[in-house]
C-alpha cells in the first residue's frame, strides 16, 4: 500500500481483525467496489434500509487505505458554495444542499456515538480567513447570498477572537461557522467498516478487481474468484479513471500534501489551538490547519502535483515533496512555538470540472451507479453521498434521485497531454499570483485570467 497517513496507521494500530480476500464463486443482490467513505455508507444505508439485501463490499487494499484515511479529517459543508450551487442546481436545491451538509456535521456525530465509534469528532466549526490583502472582502458576495435567502451559519470574527482561535497573526480577516468541526479520518473509515460487517455488509479487502463483465447480473472478476450481482456501485473516487473509461476524463487527479507534528499539547493550548475547529485560507489552492485532541497539529495543501494520464501514481504513495515547505509554513504562521514533525503524506484529490462531486449511472448500464470528485471537500459530503447512493440503488424516488447531484459529470477535462499542460499551467499561474498578493503587488492581467480557469477549486466562492 506505499507509504501512508498518520491518521491511517494511527487507527490500524488498534485495530486487530483480519482482511479476508475474496477467492470462490460469490452472489450478492449488491455489490460495492471501493471501502472508503462513500462505499461504506452506502454500504451502511443500504443495511439499515433493506437489512435483508445481501451487500457485498470489495476493497484493492485496506479499507481507508486511500483518500478516506488521507484527508485533513476538517468537516465541511456547502454553505461557502452558495452562489455555485444555485448557478448549477437551481435556488431551491441550493438551499437544500446547504442545509442538507450542514445538518450531515450533526448527523455523522451522532450516528457514531449511537454506534460507540470514536472518531475524535469535535464539532467545533471552521474558520475562513483572509491572509493577505487580495484576499480581504472574498466572501462578501457568498455571504449576501446565504443572507438574502437566511440559511446564513457565518459570522465576521472580531480581531481578538480571530488571533485568539486560530492561534496566529497571519489572518487578517476571518468568518467562522459553528455548522462544521474535525475529526479523526482513520478512525472514522475503520469504525464504519466494523460497522457495516456488524450489520451484515460482507467485506472482503486485498481483492482488486481486475475486470467486470457488465449486463443484468454483474460479474466482477478478481485473481481467485468471481463476484456475481443485481446492482453494482462504483465507489473508487481516484481510482476510477483507470476502472471506467467512460469517466476517465471527468475528474483531474491531483495531490493534496500534509504534515503533522508530534504532540505538543501545552504549545497549542498557549496560543489557542486547544479546540477542534478547522482553519482555511482564502487561496484557491488552499491551506487548512486544526489540532488533534493529543495534542498535534495537521497542515495541508492543495493543488500539488498533477498526475499525468489520471493514474495513481506512486508519488501519491510516498512522503510528501513539499513538506519543507509545509514546515516553513508553518513557522510563518506560529513563529517562535516549536512544531517538530512527525509525518508527511501524499493524497489524490478528484477534482471535477465544477468542484462538486457528481453521481449516475453507466451509459448503457442502467444498474451500475457511480460517485466522484468530490474536489478536496469529501468528509461530509460522502455521507450525503450514501444517501444518494444507497437511494439510487433501491429504486426511491427523493430529493436525493431528483437532486442535480444525479446527472453525472457536468463537464469534461480535455485529452492528454493538453489536459496535463492546461493544468499546469493554470497551477503556476496561481502560484505566481498568490506570491505576488502576498509581497502585496500588482498582478499582471494574463495571469490572474489564467488563474481564474481554477476559480471552482477552492472551498469558497469569491
Amino acid at each position: 500500500m506505499g507509504h501512508q497517513a498518520f491518521w491511517f496507521d494511527d487507527a490500524m494500530a488498534g485495530d486487530k481483525t483480519q482482511p479476508t480476500a475474496l477467492r470462490g464463486e460469490h452472489s450478492s443482490d449488491v455489490a460495492i467496489v471501493g471501502g472508503g467513505y462513500t462505499g461504506l455508507w452506502t454500504g451502511i444505508k443500504l443495511k439499515l434500509a433493506r437489512p435483508e439485501l445481501r451487500v457485498t463490499l470489495v476493497e484493492k487494499h485496506l479499507c481507508g487505505s486511500g483518500a478516506s484515511g488521507r484527508n485533513g479529517g476538517a468537516m465541511l459543508t456547502w454553505s461557502s458554495k452558495f452562489p455555485s450551487l444555485c448557478r448549477l442546481y437551481g435556488l431551491e436545491e441550493a438551499i437544500r444542499l446547504v442545509k442538507a451538509s450542514e445538518a450531515g456535521v450533526g448527523e455523522i456525530r451522532d450516528f457514531c456515538l449511537s454506534h460507540g465509534l470514536d472518531a475524535d469528532i469535535r464539532a467545533d466549526g471552521t474558520f475562513y480567513t483572509a491572509t493577505n490583502p487580495s484576499q480581504l472582502g472574498g466572501m462578501s458576495s457568498m455571504l449576501q447570498s446565504l443572507n438574502r435567502h437566511d440559511i446564513n451559519s457565518w459570522h465576521r470574527c472580531s480581531p481578538e477572537e480571530l488571533k485568539q482561535k486560530t492561534g496566529s497573526e497571519v489572518h487578517l480577516e476571518g468568518h467562522f461557522s459553528e455548522a462544521a468541526g474535525s475529526l479523526h479520518p482513520g478512525k472514522l473509515v475503520r469504525g464504519l467498516r466494523r460497522i457495516a460487517i456488524k450489520l451484515g455488509v460482507e467485506i472482503h479487502e486485498l481483492s482488486s478487481v481486475n475486470s467486470i463483465d457488465y449486463g443484468s447480473c454483474n460479474r466482477l472478476n478478481f485473481d481467485e474468484g468471481e463476484l456475481i450481482c443485481k446492482s453494482l456501485v462504483l465507489a473508487t473516487n481516484a481510482w476510477m479513471p483507470e476502472l471506467v473509461p467512460e469517466l476517465r476524463r471527468s475528474i483531474i487527479l491531483v495531490s493534496s500534501d500534509m504534515v503533522i507534528t508530534e504532540p505538543v499539547p501545552e504549545s497549542l493550548a498557549s496560543i489557542g489551538l486547544n479546540h477542534g475547529a478547522a482553519v482555511i485560507d482564502s487561496r484557491t489552492f488552499v491551506h487548512y490547519y486544526r489540532s488533534t485532541p493529543d495534542g498535534r497539529l495537521m497542515l495541508g495543501k492543495g493543488g500539488n502535483t498533477f498526475s499525468f494520464g489520471n493514474r495513481v501514481r506512486n508519488f501519491f504513495d510516498e512522503p510528501s515533496v513539499y513538506s519543507s515547505q509545509l514546515s516553513d509554513k508553518l513557522a510563518w504562521m506560529f513563529p517562535g512555538i516549536r512544531l517538530p514533525l512527525a509525518r508527511s503524506w501524499t493524497g489524490a484529490s478528484d477534482r471535477s470540472v465544477t468542484g462538486m462531486p457528481f453521481f449516475g449511472r453507466l451509459t448503457e448500464h442502467s444498474n451500475v451507479f457511480y460517485g466522484l470528485g468530490y474536489s478536496g471537500n469529501g468528509v461530509v459530503q460522502s455521507y450525503l453521498g450514501g444517501d444518494i447512493l444507497s437511494s439510487l440503488v433501491l429504486g426511491l424516488d427523493n430529493s436525493w434521485t431528483r437532486s442535480g447531484l444525479v446527472t453525472g459529470p457536468r463537464g469534461l477535462f480535455p485529452v492528454e497531454p493538453f489536459r496535463y499542460l492546461g493544468a499546469n499551467l493554470v497551477r503556476n499561474a496561481i502560484r505566481y499570483q498568490e506570491r505576488r498578493q502576498d509581497q502585496d503587488l500588482s498582478v499582471p492581467g494574463v495571469i490572474t485570467a489564467v488563474a481564474n480557469l481554477a476559480a471552482s477549486a477552492g472551498k469558497a466562492d469569491h
